[in-house]
């Protein structure tokens, strides 16, 4: 052990050591300096912010910059135009080397179809928000009778009635056909034309109708036996229904 002591306190020692403690020094030096040589470190181009333009200003600007063929993906994105760069990466001004494969995502010209959810029964507002996050818009809404207001009864696209399920283009403006609220106080007009007086009246008072004004055409000679020949409102093809309590008038003749 005293020898190895000695030894360490040798000119010769000290003289190894430094050798051996300059060698490595020279060696990280080297490497490290080559390394930084090699790689160009701290040099570089920066990306140019391409979000917002078009593709194919992007990739000409790019080039311009030294970047050449970027990669490409594409996703659809409402009310957003076409070939339009949304993404990007590496992103705006972070330097690069030449050559760097910059990837961008732009929106797709196609709209992918999506499908129709089941609306039938939701109230408007309800239907609203399931129509938004399926991508999709409403446009016009209109009413017709029913006892609930609000309350969706179809859902058009294009003029034609949609069922759930149906396949229709993302960001499509479909349209509404809601209920009134006045289903409950409107009835079906009752047909009473060629019924006898008796039957006409109570096919009317059982519809939740009052009987009108009755106007007797023709000679009359026992009014039990009258039948009706006109009726007014009468039911056609644009009216159907009318309020409870409306007055239906009425025309008879003696019955042959």
């Amino acid at each position: 052990m005293s020898k190895v002591v000695d030894y360490l306190k040798t000119r010769e020692f000290v003289i190894n050591l430094a050798i051996a403690t300059g060698t490595v020094i020279v060696v990280v030096l080297i490497a490290f300096f080559s390394l930084g040589y090699y790689t160009r470190h701290g040099s570089g181009v920066p990306v140019p912010n391409l979000e917002g333009m078009q593709v194919n200003k992007a990739i000409a600007l790019l080039e311009q910059q030294g970047f050449h063929n970027p990669q490409i993906d594409s996703v659809y994105v409402l009310d957003k135009a076409a070939g339009t760069v949304i993404l990007q990466d590496p992103d705006a001004g972070t330097n690069v080397k030449e050559n760097r494969t910059i990837y961008l995502t732009i929106v797709k010209n196609q709209a992918p179809d999506v499908s129709l959810p089941d609306l039938t029964q939701d109230t408007y507002r309800t239907a609203v928000a399931n129509i938004s996050n399926f991508g999709l818009k409403v446009g016009d809404t209109t009413y017709k009778p029913d006892i609930a207001r609000d309350r969706v009864l179809e859902v058009r696209f294009a003029g034609q009635v949609l069922k759930p399920g149906s396949k229709i283009p993302k960001g499509s403006t479909i349209d509404l056909v809601l209920g009134d609220g006045a289903g409950a106080s409107e009835v079906e007009i009752p047909e009473v034309i060629n019924l006898e007086l008796d039957e006409a009246k109570f096919a009317i008072k059982n519809s939740g109708l009052i009987i009108g004004n009755i106007t007797y055409q023709g000679t009359i000679t026992d009014t039990t036996k009258v039948t009706v020949i006109a009726q007014s409102p009468m039911k056609s093809d644009t009216t159907g229904k009318v309020s409870i309590g409306t007055h239906i008038n009425l025309t008879v003749t003696q019955k042959n």
